[in-house]
């Protein structure tokens, strides 16, 4: 099994509250990371700062923390306190994130998202390492900036990344790269662009897991699950580069029509099944360390619920991860 082994958190019906147990539970499960998204949820940095009280033994990360969503030093600040919190355990990821979280849902212009994820990692590197940043970047301009209280142990920056020229980036720039909605056979082609990345460079993906064995249910899921993200212009470019244009356009053009069933029915079950885990708990298990034969450093898991779990509540869920742990 891989050194690190992740889990995506707050899990869903759970307030943050009752997370205290989880965060243990997972530890003692040989989970070594937890992680958190930014949508509309949660924030990515609550529950990172809880779980960096509760369970000294969790690594923490944000993937992602979006690059247009708090201004340069807000976002320098806000990793400066969780690195603070827990010395050398926090990773903060960032990337572009999406026109709706970024535009419909924080009113941000959502313009040029290579060039602002570019001067954002440049940004809170040099801020983090407690220099002054006094400039101009290509799209915005910082006046005399210096955390009063930079972080003695600076986090590893990784960039939230799908093409070339990100996945590029990434690996000039950044201290590791996370990817997201890839199958594990993907892994080469997107690890192909980051050949002048230092050994030491992390790869973390986020692994959508559905931890059943009602097939069809899990498929069911699976393919609102890809109709929600696939669709978005970013992740279609994404999947067309992936080699994946024909048997996803049936399902593209449903849905530019307005033919919402349309679209879940032209989605195979040899798609989700590629691109979302489940299964047994052995089965989803070995399905992710897969994806850790093929390169990535830190595979993160994202449960989503089933019935199981929601009529099992706590308890079915400490079981669950105690089954998925190392």
């Amino acid at each position: 099994m891989s050194m690190r082994w992740g889990m995506t958190v707050p899990f869903g019906g759970l307030p943050l509250s009752e997370h205290s147990a989880v965060f243990s539970g997972l530890a003692d499960a040989g989970f070594t990371d937890v992680w958190t998204a930014e949508v509309a949820g949660t924030d990515g940095f609550t529950p990172l700062t809880l779980a960096a009280a509760w369970e000294p033994r969790l690594r923490l990360g944000t993937a992602i923390a979006p690059v247009f969503t708090r201004g340069p030093g807000l976002l320098a600040m806000t990793a400066a306190a969780l690195a603070e919190a827990a010395p050398g355990r926090f990773q903060l990821g960032i990337g572009a994130s999406s026109p709706v979280v970024v535009g419909d849902w924080n009113a941000v212009d959502f313009d040029r998202p290579f060039a602002r994820s570019r001067d954002v990692l440049r940004f809170v590197r040099s801020a983090l390492a407690g220099e002054l940043v006094n400039g101009d970047f290509e799209t915005f301009s910082v006046r005399r900036f210096k955390l009063e209280r930079p972080p003695a142990t600076p986090p590893r920056i990784m960039l939230a990344a799908l093409r070339p020229g990100m996945l590029r980036l990434a690996a000039a720039e950044a201290d590791g790269v996370i990817l997201n909605w890839l199958s594990a056979a993907d892994v080469t082609t997107a690890l192909a662009e980051t050949k002048e990345a230092t050994t030491d460079f992390d790869v973390a993906a986020r692994i959508f897991v559905i931890p059943t064995e009602d097939a069809a249910y899990a498929r069911t899921v699976g393919r609102r699950m890809i109709t929600a993200y696939l669709t978005v212009p970013a992740y279609a470019a994404f999947h067309r580069w992936l080699g994946r244009g024909e048997v996803l356009t049936p399902m593209w053009e449903a849905w530019q029509s307005g033919d919402r069933k349309g679209a879940l029915a032209a989605i195979p079950d040899s798609l989700v099944d590629e691109l979302i885990v489940h299964g047994s708990p052995a089965e989803c298990r070995a399905r992710v360390q897969a994806y850790a034969d093929a390169g990535i450093t830190i595979p993160v898991m994202a449960l989503t619920p089933t019935p199981e779990l929601e009529r099992g509540g706590l308890p079915a869920l400490m079981e669950l991860i105690a089954a998925l742990g190392a």
